[in-house]
């Protein structure tokens, strides 16, 4: 399955991230298939800057973008925010 995800780079405590499609099946570090954009949080405003023609061209293709990639691409207009939330990733506590 091919994603569309964060790839981490920069020094410490000052990370800079690419915005990339990748395979899955790959480390978080590997290489990509291409790279959409870039995103600095540190940053005061943050930077973001993704391609969107390349985005929508990638989404139609049937990628799959993390939560984290999702609302990236809905703040710079390449996605449109879904009505439907999606499940919290936290596992809840059993009680006894």
């Amino acid at each position: 399955m091919v994603k569309m995800r964060l790839f981490r780079m920069g020094d410490k405590k000052n990370p800079i991230y690419r915005v990339v499609v990748v395979d899955s099946r790959k480390a978080a570090t590997g290489e990509y298939i291409d790279c959409v954009g870039h995103y600095r949080p540190t940053c005061d405003p943050v930077e973001l800057d993704i391609d969107v023609e390349k985005a929508k061209d990638w989404l139609s293709k049937g990628v799959q973008p993390t939560e984290t990639v999702k609302n990236l691409l809905v703040k710079t207009g390449a996605m449109e925010k879904s009505a439907k939330l999606s499940p919290a990733k936290t596992k809840t506590k059993k009680s006894k």
